[in-house]
């Protein structure tokens, strides 16, 4: 056995380092990515729920139409059909201005596919409104902006 077997194994370590990253470069240019979805990584840990919870909503086609009558506020759920939605759960998030906190409404079914809450009197101006509504596992989120 040679006195310096120091350099005999730099020069191992490195041949191996090499021929793992030849290994490595040829692995990722014949397999390719496993991610077939490019916003997969931007919708973080609730990536499979919001997926599904997407795709019922697109297969239900559900349709929302808002009106705004001093401070009541009704929104007609219809499906794509254009039959009404019964039995949902909705809730409105009222955003008055930037740095205010979050004000959450529950929406009551009034008839069929009609949903109703009442909008607190204090609040005067342009607001951003998120309408949610859940059933069944199917859901829908839209951002709105009212002016009062």
């Amino acid at each position: 056995m040679p006195k310096n077997f120091y350099p005999a194994m730099i020069v191992c370590l490195l041949g191996a380092f090499i021929l793992f990253s030849i290994w490595s470069a040829f692995q990722a240019s014949t397999q390719g990515t496993q991610v077939t979805d490019r916003d997969y990584y931007s919708k973080g840990l609730k990536y499979n729920s919001t997926q599904v919870e997407k795709r019922a909503a697109l297969t239900l086609g559900w349709k929302l139409e808002t009106e705004l009558i001093k401070d009541q506020l009704s929104i007609l759920l219809q499906d794509g059909s254009g039959s009404p939605v019964t039995g949902a759960t909705g809730r409105l998030n009222l955003y008055s201005r930037p740095g205010v906190d979050l004000l959450t409404l529950p929406l009551q079914e009034t008839s069929s596919g009609k949903y109703q809450t009442k909008l607190p009197a204090e609040l005067k101006g342009e607001l951003t409104i998120r309408v949610e509504f859940e059933r069944n596992g199917a859901r829908i989120n839209r951002q709105l902006l009212i002016n009062i």
